[in-house]
């Protein structure tokens, strides 16, 4: 008895038949290509997509140090906290880690669409979530490894003290403002159409809320109105947190803002998710 197909029959047509999923699961080569094809892009650009605003995030500790003097005190949670050792932090996570993430994320899909190339992201055989989730995952390879530079560069500098009070804190709302801002840049990405849209949401949304954040002050000594902006600004919640990890003290509710931007995150996640399934600006 032959152990060769009928003539005729061909099993593979019948794995391939339209409709029929030929990776059932997680196609994990695929996701694992798309997450290393956005980490070499940047890649390619170092000098300006990993050292430019390393470099900037460090003039700006020496600017504020120099301008006001690194030993002057922040009052914080009822303790005086040296002025270097208040913003370092804030700038490694806000500077050196968000606002990368954005850009990283923001550009992707962007590009594609302005390139007439976004059916190499549209066309492979990827889940919504396995795009997504290779878009988040470069944008935060970036932010990590910005601010891995950033902290090791301030750890050097006279005078500054970044030494990890709580590193679990640390790692948690490092990965928290990445995430967060990963999604927003995802999420502008679909929506931009050209790149003066994606940067008037950076000079317009992201600098602000960045700026008027608490990094470069405590929000405990501002007027109440301005005091009550901040606390409706998820960016303080993430320096704040962030901020504890090195200090182990923090102007905000620690636990608070944890939960506050694990929701913001889960809820941006799932308007992307949405967004890209519905092909919304993608598919026109």
């Amino acid at each position: 008895m032959s152990s060769h197909p009928p003539i005729g029959h061909n099993p593979s047509a019948i794995r391939n038949a339209p409709g029929v999923p030929v990776i059932r699961n997680v196609n994990w080569g695929g996701l694992k290509t798309l997450y290393v094809k956005e980490v070499r892009r940047f890649f390619k650009v170092h000098l300006q997509t990993v050292w430019a605003p390393a470099a900037t995030t460090l003039l700006f500790l020496i600017v504020f140090t120099i301008a006001t003097g690194a030993k002057r005190p922040v009052h914080v949670g009822g303790i005086d906290i040296p002025f270097a050792d208040f913003i370092a932090p804030g700038l490694i996570i806000s500077q050196g880690m968000m606002n990368p993430a954005f850009a990283n994320a923001s550009f992707s899909l962007l590009v594609g669409k302005i390139q007439g190339t976004i059916v190499d992201y549209l066309q492979p055989p990827l889940s919504n979530l396995e795009l997504l989730t290779a878009l988040v995952g470069g944008a935060m390879t970036r932010a990590f490894l910005v601010g891995l530079i950033c902290w090791a560069a301030m750890a050097l500098y006279p005078g500054v003290h970044v030494t990890p009070v709580h590193p679990v804190a640390v790692i948690w709302f490092g990965f928290l403002g990445a995430a967060f801002l990963a999604f927003l840049g995802v999420l502008t990405s679909i929506w931009a159409e050209k790149f003066d849209h994606a940067a008037a949401v950076t000079n317009f949304v992201i600098a602000p809320l960045s700026l008027l954040s608490g990094t470069f002050y405590s929000v405990d000594h501002l007027a109440p109105a301005f005091r009550a902006f901040s606390h409706v600004n998820p960016f303080f919640y993430i320096i704040s947190g962030f901020r504890y990890g090195f200090l182990g003290t923090a102007d905000s509710p620690v636990l608070v803002g944890s939960v506050v931007i694990l929701a913001l995150d889960i809820a941006l996640g799932l308007l992307c998710y949405v967004a890209l399934r519905r092909g919304w600006k993608l598919k026109n």
